[in-house]
């Protein structure tokens, strides 16, 4: 293995500091002088790989620790970031992967929220929140909020299947029965009657996305959702440049199983409507995948935590987008008096429906 390396910072033009990722923009800014360098434009598409001629290469799973050496203080600093800033001095390091046994981002997906547009996105979370304290209101910026770039495979892949099942067809018939006053009234019942079932059916699925980190819970990344992929530039270092990311923790063999029960839901229903009738049964699913690629892309989020009535909540917004998932506190009090008004509410229902009874 070979040793991985940083890419060296980009030092500002005018003062010499080192310039970020301007987020919603296509240059480095320098955060100092406000100089601004353009970001070359992409010279190649975005790419896809095989996945089977992939997992056909033997191959060992390398996630040792980067070392990062910054050039601006000499510091050295192990890390499993890809990007991040020097502790001592805060010049800002990126990983060269080109260096790395790890499988190399292709694409990324640059931030358009700043952190000004990510406080107003978290803001207006907070104050759409039923049944928050009145002081959580006040809450405008996570504490500890980061820009970072969480890592996710996407999956292409056309798939066949043949299913088995049964088709529901309903009818009605007429039923006579005695109430309890000893009256014969009639009804009309519906029933179901049953066919077996099967046939094929085929999709081709574009970038189905799974997280490829452990930091953060799949279900929370997965709420986030959607993602403008369409707009994912191949991958430079320079978008990471000012910003923290994090390198996978799942190689494309997870990502893929994962993203085979994403897939699996859809044909689920596409089996459903291929069986008709007004009910359906799937009893079993055989998929084949054909023509299947991958490719590792780099999502923005803002990640962070807020700290209220002394507890930590956290809290992950949408770098793309806008949209907020996080922890919130509940108040207690607030809950109680709901509560509290809808059994008034209903009480006074049923004290107007006994007196109108009377």
């Amino acid at each position: 293995m070979v040793s991985p390396a940083q890419t060296p910072a980009r030092p500002c033009q005018g003062c010499g500091a080192s310039v970020a990722f301007a987020p919603g923009t296509a240059v480095l800014r320098c955060p100092y002088c406000g100089a601004e360098q353009r970001i070359a434009a992409p010279a190649r598409q975005v790419r896809e790989f095989s996945y089977d001629a992939f997992t056909a290469k033997p191959r060992v799973r390398a996630l040792a620790r980067h070392q990062l050496s910054c050039p601006g203080c000499g510091a050295r600093t192990d890390s499993d970031a890809l990007s991040r800033s020097c502790q001592f001095c805060g010049t800002h390091l990126v990983a060269d992967t080109a260096r790395d046994d790890q499988i190399a981002p292709e694409a990324v997906l640059p931030f358009a929220l700043d952190r000004g547009r990510a406080r107003e996105a978290l803001r207006t979370w907070v104050k759409s929140r039923w049944f928050a304290p009145n002081r959580l209101k006040k809450v405008s910026e996570a504490e500890t909020m980061k820009s970072t770039y969480l890592p996710h495979w996407t999956f292409d892949a056309q798939t066949v299947s043949d299913y088995t099942g049964k088709r529901g067809e309903h009818y009605y018939v007429t039923t006579t029965h005695t109430d309890s006053d000893g009256n014969r009234r009639t009804r009309r019942e519906r029933r179901t009657r049953w066919y077996p079932a099967s046939g094929r059916v085929a999709r081709g699925f574009d970038d189905v996305l799974t997280p490829a980190t452990n930091r953060v819970p799949a279900e929370r990344l997965t709420a986030l959702q959607p993602w403008p992929l369409a707009h994912a530039l191949p991958y430079d270092p320079a978008y990471l440049a000012g910003h923290h990311s994090l390198r996978y923790d799942h190689e494309p063999q997870a990502g893929f199983e994962q993203a085979k029960q994403i897939m699996g839901e859809v044909i689920q229903g596409d089996c459903r409507r291929d069986i008709g009738g007004d009910v359906q049964r799937v009893s079993s699913v055989r998929t084949s995948y054909s023509g299947v690629t991958f490719k590792l892309v780099l999502l923005p989020v803002w990640a962070g935590n807020y700290l209220f009535a002394g507890k930590t909540y956290q809290v992950l917004i949408n770098g793309a987008n806008g949209e907020v998932q996080g922890d919130r506190p509940y108040s207690v009090v607030k809950i109680s008096m709901a509560v509290a008004a809808v059994v008034l509410i209903v009480a006074v229902a049923v004290w107007l429906y006994l007196v109108n009874h009377a």
